[in-house]
């Protein structure tokens, strides 16, 4: 089950418990990167495009539950 990410005008909620703030969040990412790798070959990310991300699973930090979590709108969106 992949879970929407939070917008400008939304955001997570634990159906559960109520949280609104705490979540472990696991996410499959496709990204290119520039890596400059300096004289002694220590590399740095330079710039990072994400291609595709997927949001596999969040875990509410307060009750444990696994894919409770649903959307709702941020306090003052509408305005």
């Amino acid at each position: 089950m992949t879970v929407p990410l939070p917008t400008d005008t939304t955001r997570w909620r634990c159906t559960l418990c109520g949280n609104l703030t705490r979540f472990d969040v696991t996410r499959s990412s496709k990204v290119v990167e520039y890596v400059h790798l300096d004289l002694a070959g220590e590399p740095k990310v330079e710039e990072r495009d994400v291609v595709d991300e997927t949001i596999e699973s969040v875990r509410c930090r307060w009750c444990n539950a696994v894919d409770q979590v649903e959307l709702v709108d941020r306090p003052g969106a509408g305005s």
